[in-house]
């Protein structure tokens, strides 16, 4: 299997592990510290995690425009269009929380369907500017996972400034493991 694809279905894997621990970590706290504004970029714990969820899905949007037709993210909750990046999806934590899990699993079944040839061929999209963008795949899929990657930061910041210790951050800690664990 191409070094790419299996990149990606590991990313998506820890994608999906790093979620789940932290949402399980998040849902141990009070309503109050999730909403705190505490300065970041999307003010809140809960305001970051909305973005992240609300870009994964602008993204994957994007993706089932795609002219191979990626048959996973037919029935997938993506978005079309948007009133800002902070926009809110959902007020409640809960469901904030199963919308993620349902994403995730989206995305696990949508990167099993990547080739090597779906990776080098070109998405074209239109920002929300309008301008229009192409790119390789491969490069869209890459920004995906870096993406939550970095905004998973900023909140593991938000956690220990608020006295919640994250564990464990690192892909490696998940690359460590045998496929198919921590899933």
């Amino acid at each position: 299997m191409n070094t790419h694809v299996k990149q990606f279905r590991r990313f998506a894997q820890y994608n999906a592990w790093f979620n789940a621990r932290l949402y399980n970590l998040i849902s141990t706290m009070t309503e109050e510290e999730r909403r705190r504004d505490m300065s970041a970029f999307f003010r809140s714990i809960h305001g970051t995690l909305n973005h992240i969820l609300l870009t994964d899905r602008i993204w994957l949007g994007r993706i089932s425009k795609h002219p191979h037709g990626f048959r996973s993210l037919e029935k997938t909750g993506v978005v079309f269009e948007f009133a800002s990046l902070g926009q809110i999806l959902y007020e409640n934590f809960s469901e904030l929380a199963a919308q993620r899990r349902e994403t995730d699993t989206a995305m696990q079944t949508w990167v099993a369907e990547l080739t090597p040839d779906l990776l080098e061929s070109d998405l074209s999209w239109s920002r929300s500017t309008g301008q229009s963008m192409v790119a390789p795949l491969w490069h869209v899929v890459a920004h995906l996972f870096n993406h939550q990657t970095h905004h998973r930061g900023q909140i593991t910041t938000l956690l220990s400034q608020l006295g919640h210790d994250p564990g464990v951050t690192d892909f490696m800690a998940l690359a460590s493991m045998p496929e198919g664990a921590g899933s």
